[in-house]
């Protein structure tokens, strides 16, 4: 049975794994797909500061025209909360206001970002623990036959059941490791985002503050 299914493809393994193989087969799809959506959502989020240090800048400047620009085209979640944040500014908004608006832009952005990366802990955390169950149901195959066969020890009888302790070990960990280092890796990226959304937005704010020092003092 061993050498069969080593020399099949996973499908093999998860038939002789049984019950236990056939669900960390499905969290592992589960996994991967997330773990390929979730990198195409998060990896662009962050980056981007010179854009927005130019914008910043500008502001401080008092040109919106060229604020704007430096951000035109941009499309990551600071690079939004900035753009919402001059746009507020420029209405008119007080920059209370204009800063509780982008803390809420950011809020929601990193929200959208964060989501289902849980999904993958869960799985990462869960995957292990099936395969110690099938560890566990498959040492108890190879007692009960054991037992049957009258207390004999003979190898034959125990291996079946030691192979599919064996392979359901392996199967969890095959599928807890990737989703776990990807979820620590995405997490990491989506507080880079969130650093840089508390950067744009402080030096805005800073930026207004110079820009109304230099209004007042004419």
């Amino acid at each position: 049975m061993g050498g069969l299914a080593l020399e099949g493809g996973i499908l093999d393994w998860a038939a002789a794994a049984g019950p236990v193989g056939w669900l960390l087969i499905v969290l592992s799809l589960v996994s991967l797909a997330l773990i390929a959506s979730k990198t195409l959502q998060i990896m662009p989020a962050a980056g981007g500061g010179a854009g927005r240090l130019a914008a910043a800048e500008a502001w401080a400047r008092g040109d919106r025209a060229a604020a704007e620009a430096a951000l035109a085209g941009a499309d990551r979640p600071a690079d939004r909360v900035a753009t919402g944040l001059i746009a507020d500014l420029a209405a008119g908004l007080p920059p209370e206001r204009a800063a509780a608006h982008a803390e809420a832009r950011g809020a929601e952005a990193l929200s959208r970002l964060s989501s289902q990366l849980r999904s993958l802990d869960v799985i990462a955390l869960s995957a292990p623990l099936l395969g110690l169950l099938g560890t566990v149901i498959g040492m108890i195959s190879s007692f009960q036959s054991l037992e049957a066969a009258g207390g004999a020890a003979n190898a034959a009888v125990l291996a079946g059941g030691i192979w599919t302790a064996l392979l359901t070990t392996a199967m969890g960990l095959v599928v807890a490791i990737p989703a776990g280092a990807a979820a620590a890796l995405l997490s990491a990226r989506v507080e880079r985002a969130a650093g840089e959304i508390e950067d744009a937005a402080r030096q805005l704010l800073s930026a207004e503050a110079e820009r109304a020092a230099a209004r007042g003092a004419t």
